[in-house]
């Protein structure tokens, strides 16, 4: 038998991963082509009508919510983190995980929930009016929740997660010896978290600010329902409502013009600058004993995220839920519940699977044209669901017109819709929204082991394949299962491409939320967004433990 020589062996698996890499990324990012192929053709005198009338405000509204998201997601997030890693102060515990728990709910569902509460009609005014015998709104003044500051708190609520998961990891591996040094030097705790945790953290805390910020610029049922018109809304509306899809695909390429705007900015600001970790000495994290007023400033900072953005919705949710069972107590809600568990089992772990053996071809085979296939393949989760659903919708139904037509003609029989309106589309949407999300993490996880692991599999005879089953692959399962939750969790809330791409008469939670709460049965929807959160809270909790984890040196 021919035996190939050894650099003849080692090209032809680099160019079998290499081509398996881009392939793979070629398809994830086929919907996104499809959109932004719209770009230049010519869309009439639409374009020129929504420059004229709603363009400035789209933009307007997109950039304020940018601002407060950002500005609020990284208050809170990073000064938790810091908080509840460094310091000690009561209910600190408890607060490390806790502090995740408005990841498991959506954006919509904590709007409908203070809507409910803070409307003319909510039991807060109600009250109000009660106590002080206003009989009108003309009689007091008080906030419109339906509005962009509305929905720009609403986002920092359930977004700060992101910002806080990501932070306090990167703090939790940080060597205490850096910090130590900073003291010594007559730095103050807060000068040192500025002048070096901040610094070090700042790769992790840019990417948990950009996850919150494209959340923000993907959601649609958060700002339709609070009528705040964004890039999302306009382009459901141009697409759907005008039926313009190439004036839509442009609004869509200005929001992506908005993403690698924000990450140009970030890293411009960055500069040159380069934070490094120069010491692998790592001990216990000696926790700064605070004064008890600095304990009680603490405990209500990370309380009152907590409070505002899971116990009091989830405990709306609860009541309203109690109060109608039956919408609940039916076999109908739990065949809902059992379609979105099963939607976000399946893509989990199709996005986790896809996500690694893409990284691993990237770091077996590093070229220019494999990371821009990769970062291609990645940019879904920058478009908006209701776009990419159409472009998936589109090659899909031609996919299904061809298949149909060679059937009729060589077969005499009819296809029907095999990919288009059917679970495999909704479950590809989904893979494409969400790679990004479950890629970043296997990639930050490969990154951390060693160039050497991998020449030493080789010269013990493991190839490529066997190398990542026998030596990466229980490295970073850390990473793989915090992907799968993550990817898990955002699935359970998705909802525009649920509601364009499912089959008939297949509905999920958060489109059954969505179209109570649409047709003001706030109380009603409430069964189906506390099923979300609920499912969402494990998950999250396992997260918190996986972070806790993930300090070198760590000693369960």
């Amino acid at each position: 038998m021919f035996a190939y020589p050894a650099k003849l062996k080692k090209l032809k698996t680099i160019n079998g991963w290499t081509l398996f890499t881009l392939i793979s990324a070629l398809i994830i990012a086929s919907p996104v082509l499809v959109v932004l192929s719209h770009v230049f053709m010519p869309s009439g005198d639409v374009w020129a009508h929504l420059a004229d009338t709603v363009l400035s405000r789209y933009i307007y509204n997109s950039i304020v919510l940018l601002l407060g998201v950002g500005l609020g997601t990284l208050v809170v997030g990073t000064g938790c983190a810091w908080l509840v890693t460094m310091c000690d102060f009561p209910g600190r515990k408890i607060f490390e995980w806790a502090l995740l728990l408005p990841l498991a709910v959506p954006a919509y569902v904590i709007a409908y929930t203070y809507t409910g509460l803070l409307d003319y009609a909510g039991p807060v005014q109600e009250t109000l009016r009660l106590v002080f015998g206003w009989t009108s709104a003309r009689d007091y003044w008080f906030p419109e929740i339906r509005s962009l500051w509305g929905a720009t708190t609403m986002f920092t609520l359930v977004l700060y997660p992101y910002v806080y998961m990501l932070s306090r990891a990167a703090f939790l591996e940080q060597s205490i010896c850096v910090l130590e040094v900073s003291r010594t030097l007559g730095r103050t705790p807060f000068q040192a978290f500025k002048d070096v945790a901040f610094p070090l953290a700042r790769p992790a805390i840019a990417a948990g600010s950009a996850l919150a910020l494209m959340e923000t610029l993907n959601d649609f049922g958060t700002v339709h329902f609070f009528a705040v018109d964004t890039f999302t809304t306009g382009i459901y509306r141009t697409w759907f409502g005008l039926g313009e899809p190439t004036a839509a695909a442009q609004l869509g390429a200005c929001l992506l013009i908005f993403i690698v705007s924000l990450i140009a900015l970030e890293r411009y600001s960055r500069g040159q600058a380069a934070y490094h970790h120069t010491t692998v000495r790592y001990r216990a994290l000696r926790k700064l004993q605070l004064s008890k007023p600095k304990q009680i400033i603490s405990f209500v900072s990370c309380f009152l995220p907590v409070l505002l953005g899971f116990i009091l919705p989830a405990g709306i949710l609860l009541n309203w839920a109690l109060a109608t069972t039956e919408w609940w107590l039916n076999w109908q809600f739990w065949g809902f519940a059992f379609n979105s568990f099963i939607l976000s089992f399946v893509a989990a772990l199709l996005a986790v699977i896809l996500a690694v053996l893409m990284a691993y071809g990237t770091r077996l085979h590093p070229s220019f044209w494999t990371k821009l296939g990769v970062r291609a393949a990645s940019i879904g989760y920058a478009v908006p669901g209701s776009v990419l659903a159409v472009g998936i919708m589109l090659p899909f139904a031609w996919t299904d017109n061809f298949i149909d037509s060679w059937a009729r003609e060589y077969l005499g029989i009819s296809t029907g819709l095999i990919l288009s309106g059917t679970i495999v589309a909704v479950v590809f949407a989904y893979v494409v929204r969400f790679l990004s999300v479950s890629f970043n993490a296997i990639e930050a996880g490969l990154g951390k082991v060693t160039k050497n692991m991998d020449c030493a599999a080789r010269t013990l005879g493991h190839g490529p394949a066997e190398t990542l089953r026998k030596v990466h692959l229980p490295l970073i399962r850390a990473s793989m299962f915090s992907a799968s939750i993550l990817v898990f969790v955002d699935v359970m809330k998705e909802l525009p491409a649920t509601m364009i791409m499912r089959p008939f008469n297949f509905t999920t939670l958060a489109v059954r939320t969505f179209e109570l709460a649409s047709d003001e049965q706030l109380a009603e929807a409430s069964s189906a967004a506390l099923a979300i959160v609920i499912v969402g809270i494990i998950p999250v909790i396992m997260i918190s433990r996986t972070i806790a984890k993930s300090r070198p040196g760590h000693e369960s």
